[in-house]
């Protein structure tokens, strides 16, 4: 599920920008809380035992400050009463930016990039994988893959906007 749209020029792209850019933490968990007060609206997202931000390489977070996807989580888990489980899905080496790659490239560029640190949270369990936007799907399905591989593990998926590539 994609809550929004992110096209050059949108209100969204303002926003997003705002937050992870500029840092507005209180924004992102603003607009996380929407995302899980629309994710409860489906009967497929009632189920979910524990929110899992996509994460950032280590660098690129100690950077930046703050995983955006993280903050969003912070607000979908106030709006659906849910756990956030971070740090258990981590990115194990350094990734270019997708931003200016085709898809092809994008597949290639994350493949084999995630892992996970105690399967055991994570198996039997209903998780939402969560990121900013989504345009190929490229990183969230390579880390969806790592937690797959998980026994009895459902995933779902969550951004707060995709963007058309």
């Amino acid at each position: 599920m994609s809550a929004f749209y992110f096209g050059k020029g949108t209100v969204m792209q303002k926003l997003i920008h705002e937050f992870k850019y500029k840092a507005n933490k209180e924004l992102g968990e603003f607009l996380g809380t929407i995302m899980g007060e629309l994710l409860l609206q489906t009967d497929r997202f009632k189920n979910i035992d524990a929110v899992i931000p996509l994460p950032l390489f280590a660098a690129k977070e100690y950077k930046r400050g703050f995983n955006q996807a993280t903050i969003l989580c912070n607000g979908i888990s106030k709006a659906m009463n849910i756990p956030v489980i971070k740090n258990n899905v981590t990115r194990k080496r350094f990734t270019e930016t997708q931003t200016k790659k085709h898809r092809t490239e994008r597949w290639e560029n994350v493949s084999g990039s995630f892992e996970i640190i105690n399967p055991d949270l994570l198996t039997g369990k209903h998780i939402l994988l969560v990121d900013d936007v989504i345009t190929t799907g490229a990183t969230l399905e390579a880390c969806g893959t790592e937690i797959l591989k998980m026994k009895e593990t459902k995933l779902s998926i969550a951004t707060l906007a995709f963007a058309s590539k």
